[in-house]
């Protein structure tokens, strides 16, 4: 498995070919193929290559896949007992691309594959037996269960006749 940190729109990403990411807004239109020359790690497969700043010579392939935007951020500011309050949203403009492939010295490391979807085979469905077709009974066996306790099984039962002798004998 490859991947590679790449700097894209003011972060810093790890990226794998075949998965999409969401960046800040990119001034490229949709289904444009861009280059990400700004690489700073890459992993092939256990091979580490670290820039010192950048790696030279690596590049990531990537796709616009749409423009979108963020999740709503509220921003409230409130001073306390001086009833001051402000509500802010804020939605962050963002872009999403595929990767499609890290190429480093001009060999492509890995490329991302779009996974094909293949419809699954269809079961066969089996009916039930008409009502008229014979079907074999079924039968249930309970077997009954002792309604003695497990006390008297194990033959601990308290002995009673003990102790009503010995209260009649302390009290003479």
């Amino acid at each position: 498995m490859a991947y590679a940190i790449v700097a894209a729109s003011g972060t810093q990403l790890r990226v794998e070919p075949g998965r999409f990411y969401d960046v800040n807004r990119l001034a490229s239109e949709e289904d444009d193929n861009i280059t990400l020359d700004d690489v700073l790690f890459v992993n092939n497969a256990g091979e580490v290559v670290v820039g010192q700043p950048l790696v030279e010579g690596a590049s990531v392939q990537a796709t616009v896949m749409r423009h979108l935007r963020g999740r709503k951020i509220i921003v409230y500011k409130m001073q306390p007992k001086k009833k001051t309050r402000k509500k802010q949203g804020h939605r962050q403009e963002l872009t999403r691309i595929m990767i499609n492939s890290i190429t480093l010295n001009g060999t492509v490391m890995e490329t991302g594959e779009t996974p094909s979807v293949t419809p699954a085979p269809a079961e066969e469905v089996t009916s039930p037996p008409a009502a008229g077709v014979d079907a074999a009974p079924v039968e249930e066996t309970v077997d009954a269960a002792p309604a003695e306790t497990a006390a008297s099984d194990s033959g601990d039962t308290p002995d009673t006749t003990a102790a009503s002798e010995n209260v009649e004998n302390s009290n003479e």
